[in-house]
């Protein structure tokens, strides 16, 4: 297995496994919508997304994908570590534990403070491995709110 950061033009190599990221978290599976999101962020630099690869099949089994943010009153950026699949065959192998140390390399060399991420509240496999990682839950902000308005119909 390897880990690679993929460029705008290998999109390709993550496609199919964001479709399925989606379908897990219930969405309709739509491998075009899938392409032109993908596509999109890579075209627009907008993210950052590692692949793993089976070296034997060289296949994609798994990807990250990297949003940075950016605190203007504390000067500082770090990233959300927005999504995190590997393929069924491939689970329990350290396959997503290797694409997060290397998001969170990554977010290190890159002068982030933290990485943080947000999960399914019933997703106890992925709430166990962060946390087997070294993430912490966090306790309700206490100094700010957070707002939210839908801006579709």
């Amino acid at each position: 297995m390897t880990i690679i950061r993929i460029d705008k033009t290998q999109g390709y190599l993550v496609f199919d496994l964001f479709d399925k990221y989606r379908v897990f978290y219930r969405q309709q599976s739509d491998i075009a919508l899938a392409k032109k999101f993908i596509q999109e962020r890579l075209d627009n630099d907008e993210s950052v997304i590692f692949v793993s690869l089976d070296t034997n099949l060289n296949r994609p089994i798994g990807f990250t994908q990297l949003y940075p943010k950016y605190s203007s009153a504390r000067l500082i950026k770090n990233y959300i570590l927005n999504d995190l699949y590997v393929d069924k065959e491939y689970r329990k192998m350290g396959i997503g534990e290797s694409l997060i140390k290397t998001a969170m390399d990554f977010a290190r060399q890159n002068g982030a403070k933290f990485v943080e991420l947000s999960t399914a509240i019933d997703n106890y496999t992925a709430q166990s491995l962060y946390e087997q990682v070294g993430f912490k839950k966090l306790e309700p902000e206490t100094d700010f709110f957070t707002y939210r308005i839908n801006l579709t119909v």
